[in-house]
């Protein structure tokens, strides 16, 4: 076998696919770095340069294609960095990651140093720069300023704002010499750094290597073999561990172990958790984790590279078994800044220069932004996301297992301090304490552990001596307890860390133990609240490629039922988690887990569910919240200390290579050139990689003969990767070429992206909205709609601030799609103060007095005055949530399609706002994008309503009398009194021969009744109203209440005052727009022109028959029963139910005027309460003459309560007529349980006779009893009564 192919062979188990080193090319000189955002009032030695990979080996592996650009870009983010002898600056390393267009990842270790510069020219041109910046300076004679403020684009304000001069950070008194650089004095050195990359994350590992190979080079005797045999060894002799073992490899100076979990266990994360948590905080971080897990934007943020690394690896590791599916660039070189401009869900890290300030970042978006400032321990959270479930439960669970590791200020690395000029120079004591210092008061900040116990564990770290320790503790005033037994503690520790084992060995094996501990802490939640995940996955397709081809008709995930299944506290979250690419991704594994082996994850999280299914660790109650703590924390850190202790396997060491001699020869403090025709070629004899290579051979032909078997490979290949980039808007962006095609390129893929989520989201809204009769479509009865619904229009308010904010030109304010309708509004005010100024017209707004056509007026369609509404709510602050409130608004009222045509009609405003290639600029996509919205007019939102519940709605009452049969207007004082699903209004006077009013109250939400009456007062005190109107002035929605009847003394029942129940009425010339596709009719109340009191009618018209009568009943109580199995989100109102057209009372009004008497004698017209009333007057004169005393007790005690309850409603204050008695009568029945008790009464009551004929239904005994089964069906439910009903009533 051949060198080259023995490379090729073996690779996919190599440890380390590469080796490259990243510095100054001496040919090319000095080239300054443009992309990075130069600065040129910063002093040359500030500057950045372009750095360049100066070799790497071996040149190239077959499937992992070395990326230049990526490399040289990670390795040095802000390129070449120089420094003078008088800026003493230790090594740094950092890591980073590449994830290809595939979702694949390869991570690089990076290890930076500075070495001497030698070449003569490169000094002379830093001296050069350095005359001329002096000179500069010295004409301007001006302190520089920030090129900030003057900037054109928001992202070269970015650029800048991360530029910001750093504050001189070397201990010298003399400034002249810090700033300056003089070839004949100082030294000059530039950054170089070594860079090993890896197809696994072993970072623990590859760091010690590099630096043991960075020691060889500075110290003073030259290693034990040449360099490039440490090299070799690592690229072509050390195999990756194979699946649950550990590995043994040698660097220059100590053995390096690394370990790998097995098939069942969580996969390898050797980045420190633990660093992470006390870095951030606990709560801080399991708030970003539920960020990152509703796919918001997330930036982190820190002047160091690993630490933006670590952060970003701890998050995404903790997602099991989850896939973060969107953009990810933990670390962003400052060339690529034009990122952030993305309007899809990201995971990036930014770089804070020193001193930089937060507030002069900024960003493109920020509206869904995370940002996570990781040094300063503090975060910015989207607004109004829901909270992880049991969040303070887990909350405390991984405080507890990092106390258990001591973990609080003193862990990981301290940070490294800088001195600052002028102060006494740093000894690495002092600095220890004044890191651990800063340290426990960030703990304290963080609100991550309590003083007492941090101090018990700075010394359980065992790291310092416990001497130190104390002086450090007392000096920051925390008591320590039982010292002495720590102590002891310790010692042991101390001693038994000596068994062959080196403090870096002791440590990481802490470090693997707690973070597997802390991910299995996570990995629980997700096993407890997906537990039953299965029972909801649908599978419909018979085969892959059919299920490949319909892949985005299909619905995988039978959501609606999962969501009813789940406990209350659970829904906000799992909602919005629901709707994520992630979930969809991880649902679309688990389907084609059937015909393809399955994901890795999915494999071991099905594992976990079927082993707590085995043991039966599930609650036995579904919807229990209960908080079910981690069971397998112990085994877990067990394994991974099992295999780190017992080695499995010792890799080849290092040896001498067949090397040309004199090559390569040691010079202290530089890193040699390595002779590559060694390092190019892997050694022709291996065991181990001529095994794998024949395995993986196999391997290959196996997985061929497969696929012929199947479809025609490229075919699948190509479905396979389209199925799995559905709905990813963006797959990873090339860190590499930066022209500006490539650029719009992008660009337009994201415009794609947005215009085909919006098409989902619109879809998707309008089937869960029409979901009822959409039960073909695989929705099912179970709708937790107002919940979903919720959870869909934000993420649509999400998708819009994205639209809004691609391509923006310049960042005005957090919300992008706000600052452009105040640009809008500015535009139209001022245009219409010109046209007043103009053609000045007498504006006299004319007063509606009683004319004789009362209506009420048309609402004027206006986006300004939607927006001064917003405005004018003092409840929101931002302009984020200013923006949402309108998009729910313009959604309620229909008008939101048509709202931002009109806003992006003004094109010489998006042209000044936007660049070319933004979506809002892209004429067709946006047409489309108009098109969809629009489709969402064809239901009913009360979004705005709903949710905005406290604000202040100005409302418009419009009376409309019956002409043709009495006066419009009456002589006594009316009054109204609006009530809603969120309160009523009181009881307002309408102000004298005025048929229309507006009034200012807080929110009522849906309006279901309104009170009318009047005092009775003056000649014309009858009053025959048709209906009343009201109007939410804000939303537009007008309610229709039916009245059709008298109000006043003598006339119909002589009520005084009526409850009219409302319904909703559809807007003129909308009828047909929306016709056969509106939203069923929420809970409709009277549609006809209200009955008109049975009694009045008795002589003429309508009567309808027994059958008729009883069908009636059974479908009113059975509305009430329907009412109660749905989830209370979507209930509508019961007062409908009850007291409207075709309600209970309506019904049962019907079934008492059946064969009743109302024969008028002397004209008076006749009642069924006069009937109730003769009732109860004979029980309560039989009840003194001691008649019921014999009668059984409970039909005694029926008896008082019947007496009780129609005397509290006749001796009620309102005045509100026979009828509405009644009505109250049945409604406080229904209530109370008492109806089917109080029925016999009424039949046995020797008034009948005089009153109901022998037919009526009242008489007969078979129907009185089928009546009161029906009845009793009604006490399974809490009834309960709108205050506007029971007012008064005193019982």
């Amino acid at each position: 076998m051949s060198g080259s192919s023995a490379v090729s062979g073996a690779a996919p188990c190599r440890f380390a696919h590469y080796f490259a080193i990243c510095g100054i090319d001496t040919e090319t000189g000095l080239e300054p770095d443009e992309l990075a955002g130069e600065n040129f009032e910063q002093s040359p030695l500030k500057r950045t340069f372009k750095s360049k990979v100066l070799a790497r080996y071996p040149e190239n592996v077959e499937w992992n294609p070395f990326d230049q650009d990526a490399v040289n870009m990670l390795c040095m983010p802000k390129g070449l960095s120089f420094r003078t002898q008088a800026d003493q600056r230790p090594p740094q390393f950092h890591s980073f990651i590449i994830t290809k267009e595939d979702g694949s990842r390869t991570y690089g270790f990076v290890n930076t140093f500075y070495e001497e510069v030698t070449s003569p020219q490169i000094c002379s041109a830093m001296q050069t720069l350095y005359q001329m910046h002096n000179a500069q300076s010295a004409a301007a004679n001006t302190p520089s300023s920030s090129s900030a403020s003057s900037s054109s684009s928001s992202m070269d304000s970015l650029a800048s704002s991360l530029d910001e001069a750093d504050p001189p950070t070397c201990p010298s008194s003399s400034s002249r010499r810090v700033g300056g650089y003089d070839s004949s004095r100082d030294t000059l050195y530039v950054s170089k750094a070594l860079c090993l990359i890896t197809p696994m994350p072993f970072m623990h590992a590859c760091r010690r290597f590099l630096s043991q190979l960075h020691r060889a080079v500075t110290s003073a005797a030259a290693p034990p073999l040449p360099l490039e045999s440490y090299v070799h060894n690592i690229l072509y002799e050390v195999p990756l561990p194979a699946p649950g073992r550990s590995l043994k490899f040698h660097g220059v100076y100590e053995p390096i172990v690394c370990q790998r979990p097995g098939l069942g266990e969580l996969q390898l994360a050797d980045f420190p958790l633990g660093e992470a948590f006390s870095l951030l905080g606990v709560e801080n971080l399991v708030q970003v984790f539920t960020c990152t897990l509703l796919e918001m934007q997330i930036l982190l943020y820190s002047h160091d590279y690993q630490r933006l690394m670590t952060a970003a690896e701890a998050i995404t590791t903790l997602l099991f078994p989850f896939q973060w599916q969107h953009v990810y660039v933990p670390i962003l070189p400052a060339s690529l800044l034009h990122f952030l401009d993305a309007p899809v869900p990201y995971l990036m890290g930014l770089q804070s220069k020193d001193g930089a300030d937060r507030s002069k970042l900024e960003l493109p978006q920020e509206a869904n932004l995370c940002f996570v400032d990781i040094d300063n321990h503090y975060i910015e959270l989207p607004e109004d996301f829901p909270q992880f479930p049991n969040k303070a439960e887990f909350i405390q669970e991984l405080s507890e297992v990092l106390l258990s590791y001591g973990i609080s200020a003193n862990m990981g690395a301290p940070p490294r301090t800088r001195t600052n000029p002028g102060s006494t120079p740093s000894t690495p004591a002092r600095e220890r304490k004044t890191a651990a210092l800063r340290q426990l008061e960030d703990d304290g900040r963080n609100g991550n552990l309590a003083g007492e116990e941090l101090a018990v564990l700075e010394l359980l770290q065992g790291n310092a001596t416990l001497e130190r320790l104390q002086a450090l503790t007392k000096r920051t005033g925390v008591t320590v307890a039982r010292v002495d037994a720590l102590r002891a503690g310790v010692r042991a520790q101390a001693s038994e860390g000596q068994g062959g084992r080196t403090a870096a060995d002791e440590e990481e094996l802490r470090n693997a133990k707690l973070n597997v501990q802390l991910r299995e802490v996570f990995a629980s939640r997700f096993t407890t609240m997906f537990a039953d995940y299965e029972a909801f996955v649908i599978q419909s397709a018979p085969d892959l490629e059919s299920w490949l081809t319909n892949r985005e008709q299909m619905h995988n995930f039978d959501k609606a039922s999962f969501l009813s299944d789940q406990p209350e506290p659970y829904l906000p979250f799992l909602s919005h988690f629901i709707e994520t690419q992630m979930f969809a991704t991880f649902i679309d594994n688990k389907i084609m887990s059937q015909w393809e082996e399955k994901e890795p994850l999915l494999r071991v999280f099905d594992g976990r569910i079927d082993k707590a299914r085995l043991y039966n660790v599930r609650a036995p109650s579904l919807r229990s919240s209960s908080y079910q703590r981690c069971s397998i924390l112990k085994e877990s850190a067990q394994a991974i200390e099992q295999r780190l202790m017992k080695i499995d396997h010792t890799a080849i060491h290092p040896h001498l290579l067949d090397m040309k001699i004199g090559q390569g020869k040691y010079e202290q403090g530089f890193f040699p050139k390595l002779q590559a025709d060694v390092l190019n070629t892997g050694p022709t004899s291996n065991k181990w990689s001529h095994r794998t290579a024949t395995a993986q051979r196999r391997k290959d032909r196996h997985r061929q003969q497969t696929e012929h078997l199947g479809l025609d490979n490229d075919l699948k290949e190509k479905y396979i990767q389209e199925a799995r980039s559905l709905g990813k808007n963006l797959r990873q962006p090339k860190l590499s070429d930066l022209s500006p095609a490539v650029i719009a390129q992008t660009n337009w893929k994201f415009v794609e992206g947005l215009l085909k989520e919006c098409r989902m989201k619109t879809k998707r809204m309008l089937v869960e909205k029409m979901g009822r009769e959409a039960v073909e479509l695989g929705h099912g009865e179970a709708n937790i709609t107002g919940l979903e619904e919720n959870t869909l229009i934000a993420s649509l308010c999400d998708l819009l601030e994205r639209i809004w904010s691609h391509g923006l030109q310049v960042k005005q304010g957090k919300s992008a799609l706000w600052s452009h309708l105040l640009h809008y509004q500015a535009r139209e005010e001022k245009l219409d103060q010109q046209h007043q100024a103009e053609s000045p017209v007498s504006n006299v707004p004319e007063r509606r007095k009683s004319d004789c056509s009362v209506a009420m007026p048309s609402l004027r369609v206006s986006l300004i005055q939607d927006m001064r509404h917003i405005q004018s709510m003092s409840e929101i602050k931002t302009d984020v949530g200013r923006a949402r409130a309108w998009i729910r608004l313009s959604l309620e009222k229909k008008l939101l399609s048509q709202h931002l045509k009109q806003l992006l009609s003004r094109h010489a405003l998006a042209k000044k706002l936007y660049k070319r290639y933004a979506f809002l600029r892209s004429e067709e996509e946006k047409e489309q994008f108009l098109f969809h919205l629009l489709s969402l007019n064809t239901v009913d939102y009360f979004c705005f309503t709903s949710v905005f519940t406290t604000i202040m709605i100005p409302y418009r009452v419009v009376i409309i009398p019956i002409k043709k049969l009495s006066n419009a207007m009456t002589t006594s004082n009316p009054w109204v009194c609006v009530s809603g699903e969120l309160g009523d209004s009181g009881i307002m006077q309408i102000p004298k021969n005025v048929l229309e009013m507006t009034f200012d109250c807080q929110n009522l939400g849906k309006l279901t009744t309104v009170q009318l009456g009047h005092d009775n007062a003056g000649l014309l005190a009858k009053w025959l109203v048709d209906c009343v109107m009201v109007r939410n002035e804000i939303t537009g929605h007008t309610y229709r209440f039916p009245c059709g009847r008298w109000l006043g003394k003598g006339v119909d029942d002589g009520s005084l005052e009526r409850v009219l129940f409302g319904e909703l009425a559809v807007p003129s010339g909308e009828e047909d727009s929306g016709r056969g596709c509106r939203t069923p009719p929420l809970q409709r109340s009277p549609s006809q022109t209200r009955r008109i009191s049975t009694t009045s009618l008795s002589g003429r018209g309508y009567k309808p028959t027994s059958a008729q009568i009883q069908e009636a009943i059974g479908e009113a109580v059975n509305n009430i029963v329907k009412h109660f199995h749905k989830p209370e989100k979507e209930r509508g109102s019961l007062t409908v139910l009850l007291c409207g057209e075709s309600s209970l009372v309506a019904a049962l009004e019907q079934f008492f005027h059946h064969g009743f008497k109302s024969a008028r004698l002397f004209q008076k017209t006749v009642f069924v309460w006069d009937f109730v009333e003769k009732a109860v007057a004979y029980m309560e004169s039989a009840d003194q003459m001691g008649d019921l005393q014999e009668t059984a007790e409970p039909l005694g005690m029926t008896c008082q309560s019947l007496c009780r309850y129609v005397n509290a409603i006749n001796s009620t204050p309102r005045n509100i007529g026979k009828d509405g008695k009644f009505q109250l009568l049945v409604c406080l029945g229904a209530r109370d349980r008492l109806l089917p008790q109080w029925l016999p009464l009424l039949v046995e009551c020797p008034v009948i006779p005089r009153m109901y004929e022998d037919a009526a239904l009242l008489r007969d005994r078979t129907t009185v009893n089928a009546l009161i089964g029906v009845l009793e069906t009604l006490h399974d439910f809490p009834v309960t009564l709108e205050a506007s009903l029971v007012k008064g009533i005193d019982l």
